[in-house]
């Protein structure tokens, strides 16, 4: 007994859910729904007396064996083990069952193939086709059962031995979703159906039946036999006239003239063409059919030449360009039917794009092939004793339809010559088509109805076809309808877009009549606005001899060819019906009729009655396909000897049939969209949008609407083309009416609406909208619209719940629970200070004034500074005499030219060099206190002097010491524009200072005395200084000393900025601390030179050097070609033990990689590069040094981030980000996390703020406006709970700690420190916390032309600034793409999108991003956008 294997077997019934799918099997998404472990019902078939009831249930079989990888080759394969016994009628029918299922075919999805009970009936037709049914995946032997791991077992295994396997099959580890789902996981909201919602009432329908295929009618054997008799007994009858786009019939081919072309072409074909001496096509083989739609005779002689060759035509559309929309799918459709030749026409030849050899060019995607160009010359005629051998029906494949699917794939539609046959039979008696009738033919005639009607069921008939190029209709919408009227055609073969656009265009036509047609056959009857065309096409052209009788609306697809076709009256068709359903029970699933004033109804006609010899049912759409009520909107499965053989999709959602059996469609399953538990149709939504003044607005009417993904649910988007003379007024004017329009008819919102310009979506063939194409282009952002409006805050519906904070948890039940859960308090120190060797040293060492005293006297001669410019040659040096020597001529200058006292603030302003190092210990010689500023930029003084301003004021600056040139600047012209230049206080040159000697110098009275103030502007715009007593600088300069291991024969590289922080210490004072040379390089210079500073690296043999983030970017961008050339120089930097980046923020993951990676070519190890951690509180609390080990990287889960939480995942995880160790914790440093708003000492597994103590923390702010005691507890902090003694200062960074597998230097476990962000920075949105920097790194992401982005927010808005690199034609592309990628990584709605050109986004020396003065330039509207998007 044949048993299938996939999921549910046909004997297992009783217990359906209780086998336990393998776990292996590539199974479809509900699979996770079965898995309960069971046993396999045991049950033989015998225990079954009665079988009728087990037959009435679904049968879930599955499909065969043999399934074949090319589709169009094998037709319908056998089951592979035939039934040994049908000892009962039950296996008798599992039989028939599994013969019945072997004729379908395999889909491209793997779900089980689908039988339902109305078609087991059908067991005695001769071949029986299933059109509804979904393939399994290949290679399921039905012959066994068999568990997880392809154990066969027998149907009668017991079940303690059913149990074992079960056991012994269960996955050892948990399976990898499991590791990343946890008991916060944030939960998206699932839509609860409404429990109001209609619900279908009505009994279960039956199976419709068509009337039988008539008997007696003498039918010739096959297609092919009626050609020859027709060309042989008739060879004057017209088959064909072809029109040129003037209207005028160019060509009428004769069934004589037909036959004799087709039957040359077939001896061309398999006589004339050979490969190395084999014959190139044998029968069987499939062939291109490459024409154009203004050609139809070539097309019908190159279709019955293959046919009568044995050949099997597919027919495709000309590829305009090397990259048209669609055509890399056809190609991939040609190359899976494995097609070597191209048939075409000498004309359409010369017109496809050539490579240089003048052969055609290869088209994208496409197989290579060969070109055959079939007119008359071209081809041999045959003997007079050859015939073709294919007369009679063949049984193989007659030819491949090809269709493209929602996604947009192209699959081909294998047809049988069995089923064409019985195709153009039903068409005939359906549509009572008689020898000699005229019918003019405005479809594609390469596919579908056009081919059915146009080219099969016409010659089978000696028809004559008039088919009327697009081109034509373009030109003259009319022209169908003169034609009609001057060929006297009995049938016309349209669209209703056809009679939509002759209705705009007959107002001068007074003299067509159209009494001569008895069918109107409307190919696209089952589409919503259909109905609305030919009523108002009835209307107007009643008066003109239209029979309302006459409109025979059609329904088809491309697997079950015609579904059904409405007839007229004197075809014993009953009379036409209509209905109107509610739109909201339609999405509901459920058929409610309504009346026709409201505007939320859907008006549908019938398409007639099932084509003869068919049986049609409808079953649901989704889960197991159970026969629908008759008022439940399904899926129609066609069961007839004349479908398509090799199915890669279902039908249609259609209507059920009602009692008179017609059947109504309401749309295509291609364009069904889920939304929530609700369903629309893209038809319906299209027609919505068309109903809000069409012809003002849009373009031709063309609008395409689709659905994307965006946050596990179906969202909607709407594309329309925009007449070229529309303006922005008007444009938006129709945006909000068509959103309001479908929101109040279908209740559903639109997630996007877009506007393109006239003429810019990608066509199909004949000239619609390629949705799969227009929507891929949504998807990568090439669809360039020129206005986009989208709604995410309406439609996203199912965002997970805010988080409601808990309400106070304490300190002391923080502590507890971290204790029980067995972690660690979060807290790490570096390396203790009084354990160290140069402990005497230090005490001498207090004073940095007496140390360079010292180092004057001791080695005069020894250099400390090296400045490099441009070029990379030496400007100016300093030995320790020459230093001491300028410091006290400018401390000379400072008491006598500045009458300064002890105490006072010195502003230096000075450009990176020398003379800032010489100022400043100027400075300290006579116990001023010195400033650094940065000098104002001469290109922009607008903006930079103002802030050299503000920091001499704030600092209570009572000189300013400076350079001429910078002096110049201070006093210009320009100065003077930007500020009132008289209330500097003195400026004091010192370019030409006399040599002087001070009396004496000054040594401050204890090390705690103020040594100097640092200032900087954080990335929230606050200027803050902090206090540095002489104490704090001596222990910062000893713990970097210690933790570089820097001596006076060491040199190091510096290319930082020497204004504050960091930077500033290992500019001014970390040199004359600990003696070693300081290689000096001004950011500014490598502007003009790139290389500069890593060529002094090189040069120097640096051991130790430091940069900033933004050097490092310059010279990943602009060296990254420039590898090769450093090298030929000799540029080497295997010296490097450590490089540095001094940052306070984050560390770059991203970008410190690529460094490493592209540099690596010129020697840099791959462990060298590090990054150091600071803030205002403490200048340097991490920096990675030589010795310890190396910094870690770590993956943590960013959904857990938000809550403030750190759960570590491994790399590549979905959510995961990865962090980097901010380098070592300086010797004497202590650092703990500290919960942000309890204060109180927090766990390793808590993100929370980083505290540190440490003898070279500042000693408090220094700011002139008195608002210390807002911060007074940034340097002065006690934890709430535990050790409260410790004087902490806050950083305002979060961040955790982590003890590693590593050990430190001493042999300690080694605790790394991770910053994830700054505090003032975050966030707060749906009660969680967001870090900018995460959001800003999807976004770029995006898209290729996004160069730099930032966020903040505005009135509880997110607002996302996106720097353009790009043409501004493509900035609207980025809206979606943006709104899309922060929706699905970050569960947030994007309010506004502000697409600025690159640059805008301002950044700080460090390269940080300063996002609150972009947030105040977009207040103030200082941006100058290119487009700014609010999404509503």
């Amino acid at each position: 007994m044949p048993m299938p294997s996939k999921r549910r077997s046909v004997l297992a019934h009783s217990s359906v859910g209780a086998y336990t799918p393998p776990d292996t099997s590539s199974a479809s998404e509900d699979e996770g729904s079965l898995r309960r472990p069971g046993r396999l019902a045991s049950t033989p078939l015998q225990s079954h007396p009665s079988v009728e009831p087990w037959l009435d249930r679904v049968i879930q079989g599955s499909s065969t064996s043999s399934s074949a990888s090319s589709t169009s080759s094998h037709v319908g394969a056998r089951p592979a083990a035939a039934p040994s016994t049908a000892a009962t009628p039950g296996a008798a029918a599992a039989t028939a069952l599994a013969g019945l299922v072997a004729h379908t075919h395999i889909d491209l999805q793997s779900a089980p193939p689908d039988v339902t009970t109305g078609l087991v009936q059908h067991v005695h037709y001769e071949r029986p086709q299933v059109a509804s049914v979904r393939g399994t995946p290949r290679g399921y032997s039905t012959s066994v059962l068999e568990t997880a791991h392809g154990v066969p077992v027998n149907s009668r295994v017991s079940s303690k031995i059913q149990q074992l396997l079960n056991t012994l099959k269960r996955p050892k580890r948990p399976p990898l979703k499991e590791f990343f789902v946890d008991d916060f996981e944030e939960l998206l909201e699932v839509q609860q159906p409404d429990p109001n919602q209609p619900k279908p009432e009505g009994d279960q329908m039956v199976v419709l039946k068509g009337e039988p295929l008539s008997v007696g009618a003498p039918w010739p054997p096959s297609l092919l036999a009626a050609l020859q008799h027709w060309g042989t007994t008739q060879p004057k009858a017209p088959c064909l006239t072809a029109l040129d786009t003037a209207g005028k019939a160019i060509c009428t081919l004769t069934y004589g003239k037909l036959w004799s072309r087709s039957l040359k072409l077939a001896y061309t074909l398999l006589n004339k063409l050979t490969s190395k001496n084999e014959p190139l096509l044998k029968p069987g083989d499939r062939v291109a059919l490459v024409f154009p739609n203004s050609d139809p005779v070539m097309f019908l002689a190159a279709f019955y030449g293959c046919l009568l060759a044995e050949l099997v035509p597919v027919p495709v559309e000309v590829p305009l360009t090397r990259k048209d929309a669609g055509s890399q799918q056809v190609g991939f459709l040609l190359g899976s039917c494995g097609v070597t030749l191209a048939l075409t026409t000498d004309a359409c030849q010369k017109g496809l794009p050539k490579a240089q050899t003048g052969e055609v060019a290869a088209f994208k995607g496409w197989p290579p092939l060969a070109w055959l160009v079939i007119d008359g010359k071209h081809l041999v005629k045959p003997p007079k004793d050859w015939h073709p051998v294919a007369l009679d029906a063949g049984t193989g494949t007659a030819y491949i339809e090809y269709k493209t699917s929602k996604e947009g794939s192209t699959v081909g539609i294998t047809v049988s010559h069995a089923s064409l046959l019985a195709q153009c039979r039903a068409l005939t008696q359906a549509c009572a088509y008689s020898e000699g009738e005229t019918l003019t033919n405005v479809l594609d005639f390469k596919r579908d109805a056009g081919l059915w009607h146009g080219v099969l069921t016409s010659v089978m008939n000696r028809m004559h076809v008039v088919s009327i190029p697009y081109a034509l209709m373009k030109v003259n919408p009319l022209s169908w309808i003169q034609k009609v009227c001057s060929y006297k055609a009995q049938v016309a073969l349209v669209k209703s877009r056809d009679m939509h656009w002759s209705l705009l265009a007959q107002r001068g036509q007074r003299d067509v009549s159209l009494s001569s047609l008895r069918m109107l056959i409307v190919a696209d009857g089952a589409n919503p606005w259909s109905i609305s065309s030919c009523d108002a096409f009835l209307n107007v052209f009643q008066s003109r001899g239209l029979r309302p009788e006459v409109i025979c609306p059609c329904a088809s697809s491309s697997e079950a060819l015609t579904v059904a076709i409405r007839r007229p009256p004197d075809l014993g068709g009953p009379p036409p019906r209509k209905a109107v359903l509610s739109m909201s029970g339609l999405s509901y699933g459920v058929i409610r009729v309504d009346t026709e004033e409201k505007l939320s109804v859907l008006t549908v006609q019938d398409v007639g009655q099932v084509m003869p010899g068919a049986s049609v049912c409808v079953v649901k759409v989704e889960g197991t396909p159970y026969l629908c009520k008759t008022d439940e909107v399904g899926e129609i499965c066609v069961d007839s000897s004349a479908t398509g053989t090799a199915y890669y999709g279902l039908l249609g959602i259609t209507k059920n049939a009602f009692e008179d059996s017609l059947v109504f469609v309401v749309g295509k399953l291609d364009g069904l969209m889920v939304v929530g538990v609700r369903r629309h149709n893209a038809d319906d939504v299209v027609a919505t949008a068309l109903a809000v003044e069409p012809m003002k607005f849009v373009y031709r009417g063309r609008i395409a609407v689709f659905s994307v993904t965006v946050l596990h649910d179906d969202r909607i988007v709407l594309v329309a083309e925009q007449r070229p003379d529309a303006s922005e007024e008007d444009s938006f004017q129709w945006m909000s009416r068509v959103l309001q329009a479908i929101d109040s008819i279908h209740q559903v919102g639109v997630y996007c609406l877009a506007l393109v310009p006239a003429n810019t979506l990608p066509k199909a063939p004949l000239g619609g909208i390629h949705i799969s194409e227009t929507k891929q282009r949504f998807l990568e952002g090439t669809l360039h619209p020129c206005n986009v409006l989208m709604c995410p805050h309406t439609c996203v519906t199912n965002l997970p719940k805010p988080r409601q904070k808990q309400p106070e948890v304490g300190p002391a039940s923080m502590i507890v629970g971290n204790l029980v859960a067995g972690k660690r308090i979060a807290q790490a120190s570096g390396r203790e200070l009084s354990h160290l060797e140069d402990s005497d040293q230090a005490r001498k060492f207090l004073f940095l004034a007496d140390v360079l005293q010292w180092r004057a006297h001791t080695t005069p001669d020894h250099p400390l500074f090296l400045l490099l410019n441009a070029k990379g040659t030496v400007t100016s040096t300093a030995t320790c005499v020459q230093l001491h020597k300028r410091a006290e001529r400018v401390a000379a200058a400072l008491m006598e030219k500045g009458r300064l006292r002890v105490g006072d603030h010195v502003a230096l302003v000075y450009p990176p060099g020398v003379d800032l190092i010489a100022a400043f210990y100027g400075c300290l010689y006579c116990g001023c206190v010195p400033v650094t500023v940065r000098p104002p930029h001469p290109q922009n003084l607008g903006t930079t002097l103002p802030t050299v301003r503000m920091i001499v004021e704030v600092s209570k600056s009572a000189c300013v010491l400076t350079t001429q040139a910078i002096t110049r600047l201070l006093r210009s012209k320009e100065a003077a524009a930007a500020m009132d230049i008289r209330t500097w206080p003195t400026i004091l040159d010192t370019d030409d200072m006399p040599k002087k000697k001070v009396a004496s110098i000054f040594r401050p009275p204890s090390p705690d005395v103020l040594a100097y103030l640092d200032f900087s502007v954080s990335t929230t715009g606050i200027l803050a200084g902090v206090k540095m007593s002489h104490a704090a600088t001596s222990a910062l300069c000893r713990s970097i000393k210690l933790q570089c291991e820097l001596y006076p024969s060491r040199q190091i590289a510096i290319c930082l900025d020497p204004y504050c922080g960091l930077g500033f210490a290992l500019w001014c004072l970390c040199s004359v601390y600990s003696g070693h040379q300081s290689v000096l390089v001004p950011p500014l210079e490598l502007e003009s030179n790139v290389s500069l500073w890593l060529s002094a690296v090189s040069q120097y043999k640096a051991r130790v050097t430091f940069c900033s983030y933004s050097v490092m970017e310059m010279c990943t961008k602009g060296l990254g070609a420039q590898t090769a050339v450093l090298r030929m120089k000799g540029v080497n930097l295997s010296c490097v033990r450590t490089c540095m980046v001094v940052a306070e923020e984050r560390p770059r993951v991203a970008l410190t990689q690529s460094f490493s990676k592209l540099f690596k070519d010129l020697g840099l190890p791959a462990r060298a590069v590090s990054t150091t951690f600071g803030c205002r509180v403490n200048v340097a609390i991490c920096l990675q040094g030589t010795a310890g080990p190396d910094p870690t990287t770590v993956y943590v889960d960013m959904r857990a981030l938000r809550h403030d939480r750190v759960r570590l995942v491994e790399r590549g995880s979905p959510h995961s980000l990865p962090l980097m160790e901010s380098g070592k914790i300086l010797p004497g440093v202590k650092v703990i996390i500290a919960h942000t708003e309890t204060k109180g000492p927090l766990g390793d597994s808590h993100l929370g703020e980083i505290w540190v103590s440490s003898p070279h923390n500042a000693t408090g702010y220094y700011t002139i406006y008195g608002e210390e005691a807002l911060h007074a507890d940034h340097f002065s902090a006690r934890l709430s709970f535990g050790d409260s003694q410790t004087i902490w200062a806050r950083t305002g960074y979060l961040g955790f700690l982590r003890r590693t597998e590593l050990t430190d230097a001493s042999g300690e476990p080694h605790d790394a420190l991770y910053v994830v962000g700054s505090l003032d920075e975050t966030l707060e949105l749906r009660g969680m916390r967001y870090h900018p920097i995460d959001i800003e790194t999807s976004v770029i992401r995006a898209h290729r032309s996004i160069a730099e982005c930032a966020v903040f927010t505005w009135t509880n808005l997110l607002v996302v600034v996106v720097e353009l690199d790009g043409l501004e034609q493509d900035a609207l592309d980025l809206v979606a793409l943006v709104t899309n990628v922060v929706l699905e990584e970050h569960y947030l709605v994007v309010g506004v999108v502000v697409l600025v050109d690159p640059g805008v986004i301002p950044i700080n020396s460090r390269g940080e991003k300063q996002r609150m003065h972009l947030r105040d330039g977009f207040l103030a509207d200082q941006l100058d956008p290119i487009y700014v998007a609010y999404n509503m």
